[in-house]
């Protein structure tokens, strides 16, 4: 066979599997690769959707870093939010799903009831807690008040807002609750049967049976609930709201994080900065470090040194 005839057979087989990559490619290149070199494009530019952009070197990244007030709060919120919220609803959806396919009657039931505030809207659902949560005429206070013990402020007090976020996000597990139960399921029944032979307790049997059959599920919990709580904006900015007693409307504008800043996420800096300041550059630069914290969590958790992969398979 010739060069040339070799050749031709190659680009054939190149030009054969661009086009069955070209479907994948046009949606890359289109929904992410230009939004994102846009993105970096931007960040140097002085832009407020009115004007054409003009260069304005590092200026937008050195005001977001150094004199933007909100920016390094939101920052903290939401590593917070990455490290405490995630952990807990992986850890409490886990949890149910265990209880729930340990239960022996009615369960059917139980996972509807655990299932069914996934359903709630998530503006209805926080408007929901902010009422319940009230310090002052919330029923949850004024059964811990009758009870003697301490009544906190919730989303009106910095300390307790997060915690009070991540109680409505444990509130809504329902879909990590499903997802755990079918990988429980799953587990060979074999190998719960010859560790119990071999005189293993339940948190052995825990550990060496179950954690490493369903540990590419935890991973798969992890990472997804790590990309969702990097685009937290729904909650904490209604929470704040509800909480503050500002009903925004015509020509108003409300500055999120209350109370203190503490309900700040890095999403809502990105819509406050591009959509009611008209900063595009500044915003473009917070979704930027949004971006890079959400790219360097996933590589960590992939990595099996350390992870939950290794974990598992020990």
């Amino acid at each position: 066979m010739s060069t040339y005839t070799l050749r031709a057979k190659h680009r054939r087989s190149t030009l054969r599997t661009l086009a069955f990559l070209s479907p994948w490619l046009i949606g890359f290149s289109v929904f992410f690769a230009y939004p994102l070199l846009s993105t970096v494009y931007f960040s140097f530019m002085h832009y407020d959707g009115f004007k054409p952009p003009a260069w304005s070197g590092t200026k937008n990244w050195t005001y977001v870093f150094e004199h933007y007030p909100f920016f390094w709060p939101a920052l903290r919120n939401t590593l917070w939010l990455v490290l405490v919220m995630v952990t807990l609803r992986v850890a409490f959806g886990l949890g149910v799903g265990l209880l729930i396919t340990k239960i022996k009657t009615a369960t059917g039931v139980f996972r509807t009831l655990f299932y069914l505030p996934y359903l709630a809207p998530p503006v209805a659902a926080t408007m929901a807690f902010a009422f319940l949560l009230n310090p002052g005429t919330g029923p949850v206070n004024s059964l811990l008040e009758k009870t003697g013990l301490p009544a906190p402020g919730w989303f009106n007090d910095p300390a307790w807002s997060k915690p009070a976020l991540t109680l409505l996000a444990l509130w809504g597990i329902g879909d990590l609750m499903v997802i755990f139960m079918a990988a429980l399921l799953d587990v060979p029944k074999e190998q719960y049967e010859a560790a119990e032979l071999d005189g293993a307790t339940p948190w052995q049997r825990f550990r060496y049976v179950t954690l490493p059959n369903i540990s590419p599920i935890v991973m798969f919990a992890v990472v997804t609930g790590v990309i969702q709580t990097m685009q937290y904006y729904t909650q904490p900015l209604i929470a704040g709201k509800v909480a503050s007693g500002v009903i925004q409307g015509a020509g108003t504008q409300f500055e999120p994080g209350y109370p203190d800043k503490s309900t700040l996420t890095l999403p809502q800096l990105v819509y406050n900065l591009g959509f009611q300041r008209f900063d595009y550059g500044s915003a473009c630069v917070v979704a930027l470090v949004l971006f890079a914290l959400s790219m360097a969590f996933t590589a960590l958790l992939m990595r099996r040194k350390g992870g939950l992969i290794q974990a598992g398979d020990r």
